[in-house]
């Protein structure tokens, strides 16, 4: 495998995991806007959060163990879709769970060449 393209599947569902972790965690600024007091946002801006922690915490757990984070991801992609499901919403489904699942897979591909990704990029 060559030396750019280890790195680039290396990196690329890290840093995409960051970035949905940021795209998801832009939903919970609407508490800004409800009219709370400093205590009430502060609680309702926590409760909006727990979803960037989740993947934050899988994420962190991808970045060790990359089998089991893809399958994590892949979990919360079809979790998603469990929890919210409507037949209308397909393109909501493409635009969150889609990239996890995409992060997921990838994780997964770099667990199962694990040994020839870092092969050259850890020395």
């Amino acid at each position: 495998m060559h030396q750019s393209v280890r790195k680039l599947l290396f990196w690329f569902p890290r840093v995409l995991g960051i970035l949905i972790a940021i795209f998801v965690s832009l939903f919970a600024l609407d508490v800004f806007g409800e009219g709370y007091n400093f205590l009430e946002t502060i609680a309702a801006l926590a409760m909006h959060l727990i979803p960037t922690g989740i993947i934050l915490v899988v994420l962190a757990i991808a970045w060790r163990w990359e089998k089991v984070g893809g399958i994590l991801f892949i979990c919360l992609g079809v979790l998603s879709i469990m929890l919210f499901w409507d037949p209308s919403r397909i393109p909501t489904y493409l635009l969150i769970s889609g990239p996890l699942f995409l992060v997921g897979a990838l994780f997964l591909i770099n667990g199962f060449y694990r040994d020839e990704i870092h092969q050259k990029t850890d020395s």
